[in-house]
């Protein structure tokens, strides 16, 4: 893969759909899953397997029904979210990821998980181990990465990374990241991590709205050096939202004179096709004023 190629993985059905009122049902979700397959979106989060039938079995028809992205199943760092994960993906055969993810700042580790840094450091590196008994394509979310001490992130990454992990994720989770200041936690991982100088591995941003610069976060990590975005149509999500697919595609494609030599191999003709279709499936209509996709 080019290292100016940006990969676009689409969450739409996985954070998009924990939208109040945004939930889908099997038929509709395939129906979106077909469409990302036609916009030619790098990764598909198609669900998040141990968490109920109806999503293990959305992401196993996904991973059977449709072809071209690969299709990745999310896991908290236990193995029965892992193990599930896994049996959800398998129909993708080599198409299949699997995305794990445990918290790791200050604030998290101490009122949520109640963890030290080296069980959270030994939790993950398990974790990873353990999907790569079943897939070649791990990625691994440090939760709320974007308020997490960057020389512990630093440590997680080089950890992940030796364990198998191939993408690190850096989350905006709380959508508490503003650009300047994104962009140097991203530019400062890629600096002291060799492997994602190399290649070996890459650099994941995933960024939410509450601020409304989750485009703007994610465009700034882009140009410190991440190579994969999260996003969802329409920006769909919880709370304020996700980082807007259309926009960051769009941003990219339109400002060649910023984003030199950058790019992402979604077809641009399907975009307004799949903002309709995201829309009718969500119950979540568009903004007439909304960038890209919007009637005005």
């Amino acid at each position: 893969m080019s290292k100016n190629r940006i990969l676009i993985f689409d969450t739409t059905l996985r954070d998009g759909e924990q939208c109040p009122g945004a939930s889908m049902n099997l038929r509709e979700k395939l129906a979106v899953a077909r469409q990302l397959g036609r916009l030619k979106v790098d990764v598909i989060e198609a669900g998040f397997p141990v968490i109920s039938e109806g999503d293990f079995s959305a992401v196993q028809s996904i991973a059977r029904q449709v072809k071209g992205p690969q299709i990745a199943g999310l896991a908290r760092c236990v193995p029965k979210d892992i193990d599930a994960a896994a049996a959800a993906v398998k129909p993708a055969g080599k198409r299949g990821r699997i995305h794990v993810f445990l918290a790791t700042s200050k604030i998290h580790r101490e009122h949520k998980l109640g963890k030290a840094q080296d069980e959270i450091l030994r939790l993950a590196v398990e974790g990873v181990k353990r999907a790569c008994k079943y897939v070649k394509d791990i990625e691994f979310s440090p939760e709320d990465g974007s308020r997490t001490e960057p020389d512990f992130l630093v440590e997680i990454c080089r950890a992940v990374v030796k364990a198998g992990a191939t993408t690190v994720n850096i989350p905006d989770t709380v959508g508490w990241a503003v650009p300047d200041q994104f962009g140097e936690l991203i530019a400062h991982l890629h600096a002291n991590v060799k492997e994602f100088q190399t290649g070996k591995a890459i650099i994941s941003v995933h960024c939410h709205n509450d601020l409304g610069l989750a485009v703007a976060n994610s465009l700034a990590a882009v140009k410190a050096g991440a190579r994969q975005i999260e996003c969802t149509v329409n920006g769909i999500g919880e709370r304020a939202g996700n980082a807007a697919m259309e926009e960051i595609v769009m941003a990219l494609k339109t400002r060649k004179d910023v984003y030199h030599g950058l790019t992402c191999g979604v077809n641009t003709k399907e975009i307004v096709k799949a903002s309709k279709l995201v829309a009718r499936m969500s119950g979540l209509n568009v903004q007439r004023s909304k960038a890209i996709v919007g009637e005005n």
